[in-house]
């Protein structure tokens, strides 16, 4: 995997960490909906040209580590992916439409931070997210 990037007249790197969750923090992401929104992820980010570096689908939240080009905007392909992946949920059977309510799967919200040197870092967090989150729960009082 090169660093940069090339367009016809650039040279780029835009890398990003996002994390979005589903309405009301609901553990709504198993089985064959977290296949659908995984599925519909990794479609529109090959149609749009952009790297998964690293993701994890957890089931009250998603993380991604993504490189995004130029010429699409952070918000454009978030709201994009979640658009997407909620229709496709949504499309999916009466049961799981019922779960959600007013025909929102995903919160308002997101969380994105720009990636640099700490790259592995963010990947190796992405990586392990199940294992670290048992660890804290085993730990909560």
């Amino acid at each position: 995997m090169e660093r940069f990037h090339r367009l016809a007249h650039s040279v780029w790197d835009c890398k990003y960490h996002i994390v979005w969750i589903p309405k009301y923090r609901r553990k709504a992401l198993y089985g064959a909906k977290r296949r659908i929104v995984i599925d519909t992820i990794k479609q529109w980010a090959r149609i749009k040209g952009i790297e998964i570096i690293e993701g994890h689908a957890m089931p009250d939240h998603i993380h991604l580590c993504v490189s995004i080009p130029p010429k699409y905007s952070v918000a454009h392909i978030i709201g994009l992916l979640k658009g997407k992946s909620a229709s496709e949920v949504m499309s999916f059977g009466t049961k799981s439409s019922r779960m959600v309510r007013g025909r929102t799967f995903w919160a308002r919200g997101y969380c994105v931070s720009t990636v640099g040197l700490d790259e592995e870092k963010i990947r190796e967090y992405i990586r392990n997210q199940e294992q670290q989150e048992s660890k804290e729960e085993d730990t909560e009082l």
